[in-house]
């Protein structure tokens, strides 16, 4: 895939989309998408359970053109929630992680020396902003809270539903596309790290938090969702025998979310981290082994007691720490 072409679509989605039946929530609501899809609309992942309140949200972002962002602890999929909203609009879709290393130049663009005829030229060669304003794009900002202030200084131009984004070096104005929107991901509230699990994190001038127009909690599922979540991605579980051994592998997940609620423990088991361990159990054939290796090994020595206690609770086997 390419950056430096347009795609080809029509200006604004021309598809009417029955929420109810594609995403399988109880609504009337109705949204539009597009009738063809491009290389840059991603894959449908048909085991994937929506949560109605922030599918509602998204998909006003979506229909509307309201700047939504979506905030929630590691692992509950706020960023393929998004993924796969635009998956089944045929809605084309990027997401930039934005880590310590993403610069204002990676994302407007930069300076190339390119050969032509034989004879070195320098180019600006347009970065992934530029490029997603001009097209049909849901642009996804992962990661939102981690960005550099330079980075968000940028971003902060685009918040604004007209808002065009300058190019002071090509002396260019951009007019976002009909079918432009965005979104972002966050694990903090734009406050920082208040809970010591996400180093990195910075606190968001509350300026540009106000000129989000939707701010969506995406929490864990319950037992029954995320089994079936887990079941969807690890195939060879569907034996009543593991299925037991799942069901209490989740048990223990709740059980590492409830302590860390109360302060017990200081690290949380996500949907993510339940899905590594039933794959590794897959590979060690070992309950106790597999979780020493995904997430026992993670944890502080002082709360490996705690955590071996929930294990006990849940499996009736005392982990030899």
């Amino acid at each position: 895939m390419t950056i430096n072409k347009n795609i080809e679509l029509p200006n604004k989605p021309n598809n009417k989309v029955e929420v109810s039946k594609v995403f399988n929530i109880n609504t009337k609501m109705l949204t539009k998408g597009f009738e063809e899809k491009t290389e840059w609309v991603p894959e449908i992942d048909e085991g994937y359970i929506f949560d109605k309140d922030t599918t509602l949200s998204i998909l006003a972002g979506f229909n509307h053109n309201r700047r939504v962002m979506v905030q929630g602890f590691h692992g509950t999929g706020k960023s393929t929630h998004i993924e796969q909203i635009a998956a089944r609009l045929n809605w084309p879709c990027v997401r930039i992680n934005l880590d310590s290393h993403i610069s204002r130049i990676d994302l407007l663009g930069k300076d190339v020396i390119k050969l032509k005829d034989g004879k070195q030229i320098t180019e600006f060669q347009e970065g992934m902003l530029p490029w997603s304003i001009q097209n049909p794009v849901a642009l996804v900002f992962d990661e939102y809270d981690a960005g550099r202030p330079d980075v968000m200084f940028v971003i902060q131009r685009i918040l604004e539903v007209e808002g065009r984004l300058t190019l002071l070096d090509q002396n260019k104005v951009i007019k976002p596309h009909p079918s432009f929107r965005l979104f972002a991901t966050t694990n903090t509230v734009g406050l920082g790290d208040v809970t010591g699990l996400y180093h990195g994190t910075q606190q968001i001038n509350q300026g540009q938090m106000d000129r989000w127009h939707i701010l969506s909690s995406l929490n864990y599922l319950d037992e029954n969702q995320e089994l079936k979540v887990v079941l969807s991605k690890v195939n060879e579980f569907d034996s009543n025998k593991n299925k037991e051994i799942l069901k209490n592998m989740i048990k223990l997940a709740n059980l590492t979310r409830s302590g860390f609620e109360n302060g017990d423990i200081s690290i949380l088991m996500s949907p993510r981290t339940v899905i590594s361990w039933a794959q590794n159990y897959k590979i060690f054939k070992d309950v106790v082994d597999s979780f020493k290796l995904t997430f026992l090994n993670k944890c502080d020595e002082l709360e490996k007691p705690i955590i071996a206690e929930y294990f006990q609770r849940c499996f009736d086997i005392e982990i030899n720490k």
